[in-house]
């Protein structure tokens, strides 16, 4: 089951959590949709059947439309099916493309016995794929609906072009359009680029709407729950804290913190009991750094940084004398552990591990510094949790002394062989 759904961690996050529940919202949509569609489809087949009395018999009429009707039926029942349980089926990514099927399926069978080449029913296809590009997450499970679609369509004309299946005869259509192989072959190639089409701009449209819904996410500056900064926030200050600090050549820290078993945690007292738990403990991170100094943008900045996961910069310390060293982020770091670990909501509350890396001895840049941060908490939580684990004390003794890169002002000089300078040209140099 886990490999079947659309977003899964062995603990969700909020985010995975916001996610699958999007989707589930998309299939519940499309399956209002479909309800619509079949009010269509029958009240057109009620005055369509009307209409054909003037050239059929009731009696004739009635045999040609039982299988349509049979399919329609169909419809109906795995649409309440769905209606009754899409909220608990709409996140697994297996029974959103089987009712896609499912009504391509329909489309095929209402094509050939209303004529085959003849009928205008494959028009229908093109809005399942439209339902396909809208529910499906990416643009290749609209593509492969689209293909299909394509599929079944060609092996009807093409089966009774070369009268491996009867033909279904329909009053004013031409009985022999279906055997004519030219007329088949150039009405199918038009049908194949309408669907093509179709898939091309629901693809492309659909694909716009969720990059841009992405970066309206990116440029939200405060997380809902916790009145934290954002994730994107915090890389974007980040980056600029970084290049300051690399001016005015002083250190910056990140601190990195994780929930232990906050899944648990979740399943056992709910989510709405683990928000609450995630504002408190916002609360007293904040409460921390209060005493460090002021949290805005240009001093030091607080942001959650994933579903459970907290993220601290520290860039200056009101308490001490000069930038705040590595010692200093190592203290702070265990008085957000504590301060943690005393939060709780209805007498229960978490234990949390804490990753710490520091500029320029860790990383040279964002992405350096928080991959540091992130290896030194995977190791707090491979020890147990509830600890303190800095980047420094994972480095192997030899890697100590290894050569630091230098980045100022976002940019990497290229590596200098000292080979090409004895002593005396090091005054210059340091000039």
């Amino acid at each position: 089951m886990r490999a079947l759904m659309v977003s899964w961690r062995e603990q969700p996050t909020r985010y995975d959590i916001e996610a699958v529940h999007a989707n589930t919202r998309r299939v519940g949509l499309v399956i209002r949709i479909r309800w619509a569609l079949l009010v269509v489809l029958v009240l057109y087949s009620a005055l369509a059947g009307l209409a054909y009395t003037a050239s059929l018999s009731i009696t004739e009429l009635a045999s040609r439309m039982l299988i349509p009707a049979m399919a329609l039926l169909v419809v109906v029942m795995y649409n309440t099916f769905y209606q009754l349980n899409y909220k608990r089926l709409g996140n697994i990514a297996v029974w959103n493309n089987l009712q896609l099927t499912l009504d391509a399926i329909v489309v095929s069978i209402l094509v050939y016995y209303s004529g085959g080449v003849s009928s205008w029913f494959w028009s229908m296809y093109s809005l399942f794929i439209l339902e396909a590009a809208f529910i499906l997450p990416g643009k290749r499970g609209a593509w492969a609906l689209a293909g299909m679609c394509m599929v079944l369509l060609g092996l009807i004309e093409f089966l009774e072009l070369f009268q491996l299946v009867p033909h279904v005869v329909i009053p004013f259509a031409s009985a022999d359009q279906y055997l004519d192989g030219v007329y088949v072959s150039v009405r199918y190639m038009w049908q194949v680029a309408v669907l093509a089409g179709t898939a091309a701009v629901a693809t492309e449209l659909v694909g716009e709407q969720r990059i841009e819904a992405a970066q309206r996410e990116a440029l939200v500056v405060l997380d809902e729950t916790t009145s934290l900064y954002s994730r994107g926030f915090f890389l974007r200050a980040l980056s600029s804290e970084i290049r300051r600090a690399q001016r005015d050549r002083r250190p910056l820290h990140i601190i990195l913190l994780d929930i232990d078993r906050f899944g648990d945690f979740n399943a056992r007292f709910g989510i709405d009991v683990g928000d609450e738990l995630l504002r408190r403990i916002a609360t007293a991170i904040n409460q921390c750094m209060s005493e460090v100094g002021d949290v805005t943008v240009t001093t030091n900045i607080v942001a959650r940084f994933g579903g459970e996961e907290f993220v601290v910069m520290l860039a200056e310390d009101d308490a001490i004398d000069g930038w705040p060293q590595a010692a200093d982020a190592q203290r702070l770091a265990e008085q957000l552990r504590i301060a943690i670990g005393s939060t709780t909501v209805e007498g229960a509350g978490v234990t949390v591990s804490v990753g710490l890396a520091s500029l320029p001895t860790d990383g040279v840049n964002s992405d350096g510094l928080l991959d540091a941060a992130d290896a030194a908490l995977a190791g707090a939580v491979e020890a147990g949790g509830d600890q303190v684990v800095s980047a420094a004390s994972m480095r192997r003794p030899e890697e100590e002394f290894a050569e630091q890169p230098v980045e100022t002002d976002g940019d990497r000089p290229s590596d200098v062989d000292l080979g090409d300078f004895d002593l005396s040209d090091l005054k210059s140099l340091d000039e």
